[in-house]
């Protein structure tokens, strides 16, 4: 069994986990926000920002330097003391470090281009990037790579991470992952047609596309007992189309199986179910009826994507996190969110959360589904064994 030792997040609900804690418990989220410079001609659209003062990174590791480091190294302050005790209890060739982006030092890139900015190196985009930073700054030199397979990229990392341990590679992981606003997913996005306007409303009538966030998290992984393990794990690639989901979710049916299988759970045995929820009409209709057909109406659910947006390859990490705090912090759960836009009464009814409520069965499952057909499934809980 893998268990959790220590969580680190920051997004646009808040700049650590207690400020995300108590935004959470009350829907506010306050990076979220009508933002401007991101896309062509001037077209407006929202983003979900951290607010927070970031570090610097250090002069040594300079090639490095990014947002998205910076990101991560914010996180990994809020855990350093248990990553220090790790790193002494099994040395530094005993420590994993598997992180997920989809942008890396992207927008540095960007700038360099269109603003003529003299410093820039390629390592500073390089999809490695991530984790061979946090490897050099930590002075680790066990296994490390980075993941990136759009959005489910961090809750694979999170999965390679906890197989590196059972396969006896590893003592402990910092697992997660970290993306920042960039131009190119932005207007890549919008090119599809699936970027919003407004704010992003999962579920809701009317709901035109998605909202990007920044954000970045990170968990510490051991075989050591804690409140939460890691119950069970899915994953699959049904390479239906490279931007749309499988028409009957097959991919995702699989993955949601695989991991109620391997923690050995029944679906009327979860407490909630943190959706992909990305407010393309697509997805939300295609998870409606993959959730509607394995889990009825028997198991609250809700998309959290309207208080961080969409954080791309730290989505799977950023929500695995918050339903960490669901199980360990006594919140209510989520609801979603009809204050502008009336729930799409088109769906399958399938438990969607319209009030908050508190968490009844100590189990959680979190919905990761990408471009590709690359789905990821997590089911957190509370062991007793």
């Amino acid at each position: 069994m893998i268990y959790i030792s220590a969580v680190a997040m920051l997004n646009a609900l808040g700049n650590d986990m207690a400020q995300i804690a108590q935004n959470l418990s009350h829907g506010n989220a306050p990076g979220m926000r009508a933002d401007s410079g991101w896309l062509l001609a001037g077209k407006p659209c929202w983003t979900g920002r951290v607010e927070a003062d970031l570090p610097t990174v250090p002069a040594a590791l300079a090639a490095s330097n990014s947002r998205n480091n910076q990101l991560l190294l914010a996180t990994l302050a809020q855990i350093r003391p248990q990553i220090d005790e790790a790193i002494a209890a099994y040395g530094e060739d005993r420590v994993a470090v598997v992180l997920g982006t989809s942008t890396s030092g992207l927008d540095e890139a960007d700038c360099y281009i269109s603003e003529a900015r003299a410093t820039w190196r390629y390592a500073q985009q390089e999809l490695g990037d991530p984790s061979r930073f946090v490897a050099d700054y930590l002075g680790l030199n066990g296994p490390c790579y980075t993941l990136s397979t759009a959005c489910s990229s961090s809750a694979r990392a999170l999965i390679s991470g906890a197989r590196l341990i059972e396969a006896g590679l590893a003592d402990v992981a910092i697992v997660g992952g970290a993306d920042t606003l960039s131009r190119m997913p932005i207007n890549g996005f919008d090119s599809l047609e699936s970027l919003s306007p407004l704010r992003c409303a999962p579920f809701s009538k009317g709901r035109d596309g998605i909202t990007i966030g920044e954000g970045a998290a990170l968990m510490l992984l051991t075989r050591t007992p804690q409140e939460i393990a890691v119950l069970g794990v899915g994953e699959s690639s049904d390479a239906w189309h490279m931007s749309a989901p499988h028409p009957q979710g097959e991919g995702a049916v699989k993955a949601i199986n695989m991991a109620l299988r391997q923690a050995r759970l029944p679906p009327e045995a979860l407490g909630y179910i943190n959706l992909h929820g990305t407010a393309t009409p697509l997805n939300d209709r295609i998870e409606a009826d993959v959730v509607r057909a394995i889990f009825g109406e028997a198991v609250p659910c809700s998309s959290t994507k309207h208080l961080t947006g969409h954080t791309l390859g730290a989505a799977g990490i950023c929500e695995a996190a918050l339903c960490w705090l669901l199980l360990t912090q006594d919140l209510p759960l989520p609801p979603q969110d009809f204050s502008v836009r009336d729930p799409d009464d088109t769906l399958a009814p399938f438990g969607l959360l319209v009030t908050p409520q508190p968490l009844q069965r100590p189990f959680i499952l979190s919905n990761s589904f990408a471009f590709g057909g690359n789905n990821t499934c997590l089911i957190l809980g509370k062991h007793n064994g």
